[in-house]
């Protein structure tokens, strides 16, 4: 099974389109679980355990765990999903890029030693730095096209043969890249006019939609967006706001909560 058949496998039977990022703090993370061997994988266990029923995809950011030396953990995590929630597919936030040879290095990386079902690529460095992932027919390769920041308008909105960038970046992607239809696209739920018209470009193409709650996105303008006509083809991402709802021994609970309530809206505002 690949990646989108088993993403939106998991969609359609869960009912949910919520993705749950695995970026902890260390802290933000109670004593209690501080003081357990491998802590930084007790604690998304816990987070993983609580929030399951309302996700249709685990997201974990690699530097969460490389600047503390936690890839292990990393890897733990990883294949927890896949041992106890196996139709829950995994993401690794990693934004990798590279010439050909170093890409090869990073597709081994994602999907060979951490394991993971897809991982987000950066294509500033044209098609073969890219290619490595996208051969990979039963992984997801999700492309920085427009992303949530604000200041992604310093080089995503300027021109380029009379297209914005990420224009450019998604028309390349959909047609030349996507061989293998393996492609996704990072399109920030802060930007919802940009949201829309990559939709007309790209009118199949999943999208990893990241830039709710804090940084202001609105869910209702990314399902009234961002959905293709079958009713799917987002995956809107939250991270801190569930996992560190509290930094207490509550937190399970408050992640559980805050995820549960995430989906309530998604749901509200689903026309599947």
């Amino acid at each position: 099974m690949t990646f989108l058949e088993k993403l939106e496998s998991r969609q359609k039977k869960a009912k949910t389109v919520l993705c749950v990022g695995l970026d902890p703090s260390r802290e933000k993370i109670p004593q209690s679980i501080m003081a357990k061997g491998n802590p930084i994988f007790e604690f998304n266990k816990a987070i993983i355990d609580s929030t399951h029923p309302y996700v249709c995809s685990f997201k974990p950011q690699a530097a969460y765990y490389g600047a503390i030396g936690a890839e292990k953990e990393l890897e733990m995590t990883i294949q927890y999903v896949h041992d106890e929630y196996p139709g829950i597919p995994v993401i690794l936030d990693a934004k990798r890029s590279d010439i050909g040879p170093t890409a090869e290095m990073y597709a081994m990386e994602a999907f060979d030693r951490y394991k993971a079902d897809a991982v987000t690529v950066n294509p500033y460095l044209g098609f073969d730095s890219v290619k490595p992932f996208t051969d990979r027919k039963e992984k997801g390769v999700i492309i920085l096209c427009k992303t949530s920041n604000p200041s992604s308008r310093d080089f995503q909105d300027e021109m380029i043969n009379g297209l914005p960038v990420y224009i450019a970046v998604a028309k390349k992607a959909v047609t030349e890249w996507n061989y293998n239809g393996n492609i996704l696209f990072v399109v920030g739920a802060t930007f919802p006019s940009q949201l829309r018209e990559i939709r007309k470009i790209a009118p199949t193409v999943t999208f990893l939609v990241p830039g709710l709650g804090a940084q202001g996105g609105s869910v209702r303008e990314v399902m009234n967006n961002g959905l293709r006509d079958d009713g799917l083809g987002i995956i809107i991402s939250s991270s801190r706001a569930i996992i560190h709802a509290s930094q207490n021994d509550d937190f399970a609970e408050k992640a559980k909560e805050v995820a549960e309530s995430n989906w309530k809206e998604i749901s509200e505002n689903w026309k599947n």
